[in-house]
Formats: C-alpha cells, sequence, structure tokens
C-alpha cells in the first residue's frame, strides 16, 4: 500500500511539473497591439509585403457583405489601396482582447480618412502560429452613418 502511494505521489509531482503556466493575458494583448499597429504601419508607408505578411493563409477578409477568402484573394482586392503614394485610409485598435487559451485575440478600432475624420470601424481576428507570431484569419468592417444629416 506504500509502495503504491509513493508510485502515485511521484507520478503527480511529476506531471504537475509538465504542467504548463497560464498565458500571460496582458503581455499577449500587447503584442497583439504591436502587430495590429505595424500591420496599419504598413499602409502608412506603402508596404504591401509587410501588410502580406500579417495575413494568415486560410485568412477571410468580409469585402461589402462578401468574403475574400485565402490570403491570395485577399491580397489581390488590398493591393489596389497601395498604389498611390498616399494611403487613403487609416486604422488603429483601441480594443484588443485575448483568449484564455492565448491562441487567438480581437481588435478593433477606427478607420479614418487622410484628413482625420472617422467613417468607419474595422474589427480583426488574429491567431498565434506555432513560432509565436501573430496572423489575421478575420476582417470585417463596417461604415459609420452620418447621423446628423
Amino acid at each position: 500500500m506504500q509502495r503504491r502511494f509513493a508510485l502515485t505521489l511521484a507520478a503527480t509531482l511529476v506531471l504537475a511539473g509538465c504542467a504548463t503556466p497560464p498565458p500571460d493575458l496582458t503581455a499577449l494583448g500587447e503584442q497583439v497591439r504591436a502587430a495590429e499597429t505595424a500591420f496599419a504601419g504598413s499602409m502608412a508607408t506603402r508596404d504591401f509585403t509587410a501588410f502580406a505578411s500579417f495575413v494568415a493563409d486560410d485568412a477571410t477578409f468580409v469585402n461589402a457583405g462578401k468574403p475574400l477568402r485565402g490570403k491570395a484573394a485577399v491580397l489581390a482586392h488590398w493591393e489596389r489601396f497601395f498604389r498611390g503614394p498616399a494611403a487613403p485610409f487609416s486604422w488603429k485598435p483601441e480594443i484588443i482582447e485575448v483568449l484564455a487559451s492565448g491562441q487567438l485575440a480581437y481588435s478593433e478600432g477606427p478607420v479614418a480618412l487622410p484628413d482625420g475624420k472617422v467613417v468607419a470601424r474595422y474589427f480583426s481576428t488574429w491567431r498565434r502560429d506555432p513560432a509565436g507570431h501573430w496572423l489575421i484569419v478575420l476582417d470585417n468592417g463596417y461604415d459609420l452613418c452620418d447621423c446628423k444629416k
């Protein structure tokens, strides 16, 4: 009986040593904020290659209710926004939330024209890859109404 107890105790201690601590959601949230900020920065600096590096291969971006499925479709649509010398719009994260698992995150914020007028809000879902990089897997946005008509 003592031997069984000793083996059970030893197994419990070994397994306890293998348990991974919960993810630091604050630190992960800051990683997502930095990724979203760099993603938006790629538009400002007109760096389409950098923009593409944040889009997951299996991403879906909703475009006026019609999904763009896969990285190739997303990039084919978004490439036009990088053609001119100045960015046609900008965005920045205001809200960042990370799932308790630390594998998925949400970002949301305003979309503004070059003059600063906010015309839309975006919503993005980010997934952390095995190397720890955050990639966008879902993206959507909607225009804001001009309620002072």
